[in-house]
C-alpha cells in the first residue's frame, strides 16, 4: 500500500478545512496513493468552545465528512479521516471525537470514538479538560482494507498499550494514530511511544499529525510518522505541512513476526500478587 499522510494546521473555519482535505485527497490520488491519512480534529481545531459550538454538527450534517466522502469517491482512494469533533448522541450532550475509514467509493467502512481523554494541568500553564466537552468511546475498532486489517486509535490513546494489544490480538497488521500532540509532550514522548507501539504489536503504525501554531493560539508538534513493525522510521515529516508518502509492505510484517514471534507468546495476565 502506498500511504499518503496529510500533515495540517487545522483552523477554526470548517469550510476551509474541508476544502484543504478534499484537495489533499485529490493530490494524493494523483501521486499514486492507495489511502490518505489525516490528523486528529481534521474538521475544526478551536479551544474557544463558545465559538466552536457555532460550527459543530452531527455526523449526518458535518461538511468535512461529506466533502471527504465525495472526494474519495471521485478519486477512487481510501481515506482515514483521523477524527472529527461532532455533536454526539448522548443524553449529557457531550461531543464525540470520532474517526472514520472511507473506502474508494465514498462509503464509511468504520467509525471509532476516542477512548482515552486528555485531562491535565501542564507546567507551562496550559490546562486541558477533554472530558468536560467530549464523551469517551467504548469500543475497540479494527477494519479490513484491501491491504490488511487496520486498527484505529486517536492521539492520547497512544499511552495505553492494552488498546494496541487488543487490536493486534484481533489480527491488525496496521495501526492508525491521528494526533494533535502538544509541543512539550511531543518532544519528550512522540517518537518513543509510536515506535514502541509498532515494536510490541509487530504492526505498521501510520500517525498523521497536526503541526504548527493554529488560529486558536495552540501549537502542535507535527512529525507525522510511519513506523515499520521492526520499529524503524519509514517517514518523519518534521514540522512542514503538506503530504508525505510511505510504502506499507505486508511482507515486512510477516518477516518481523517470524523473527520475533512475541505475539504467539502472549499469555493472559491475572491479578498482581503483592508480597509483604
Amino acid at each position: 500500500m502506498r500511504a499518503a499522510l496529510f500533515q495540517s494546521r487545522t483552523g477554526i473555519d470548517p469550510a476551509a478545512n474541508a476544502k484543504a482535505i478534499s484537495s489533499a485527497i485529490a493530490d494524493a490520488a494523483a501521486q499514486g496513493a492507495d489511502m490518505l491519512f489525516t490528523p486528529e480534529m481534521s474538521n475544526l481545531l478551536d479551544r474557544d468552545r463558545e465559538r466552536a459550538a457555532q460550527h459543530l454538527c452531527s455526523e449526518a450534517d458535518d461538511p468535512t465528512l461529506a466533502a471527504a466522502r465525495k472526494a474519495a469517491a471521485e478519486a477512487g482512494i481510501w481515506v482515514h479521516l483521523g477524527s472529527l469533533a461532532l455533536k454526539g448522541e448522548r443524553a449529557d450532550g457531550r461531543l464525540v471525537n470520532r474517526g472514520f475509514v472511507i473506502d474508494g467509493s465514498g462509503e464509511i467502512r468504520a467509525r471509532y470514538d476516542k477512548i482515552h481523554l486528555f485531562d491535565v494541568d501542564l507546567p507551562t500553564g496550559e490546562s486541558w479538560r477533554e472530558s468536560a466537552a467530549y464523551a469517551p468511546g467504548e469500543r475497540v475498532v479494527a477494519v479490513d482494507t484491501p491491504w490488511g486489517r487496520l486498527g484505529l486509535a486517536i492521539c492520547y490513546d497512544l499511552r495505553f498499550p492494552d488498546l494496541f494489544r487488543a487490536m493486534s490480538d484481533a489480527g491488525a497488521t496496521m495501526l492508525a494514530l491521528p494526533a494533535a500532540f502538544t509541543v512539550p509532550t511531543g518532544k519528550a514522548h512522540w517518537h518513543v511511544l509510536v515506535r514502541a507501539r509498532a515494536i510490541e504489536s509487530s504492526c505498521w503504525v501510520i500517525a498523521a499529525a497536526q503541526s504548527g501554531t493554529h488560529e486558536d493560539g495552540r501549537a502542535t508538534y507535527g512529525h507525522s510518522l510511519v513506523i515499520d513493525p521492526w520499529g524503524d522510521i519509514a517517514l518523519d515529516m518534521g514540522e512542514a505541512n503538506g503530504l508525505g508518502y510511505a510504502e506499507i509492505d505486508a511482507a515486512k510484517t510477516s518477516d518481523v513476526r517470524m523473527r520475533v514471534p512475541s505475539l504467539k507468546h502472549r499469555r493472559p495476565i491475572g491479578a498482581v500478587e503483592v508480597a509483604s
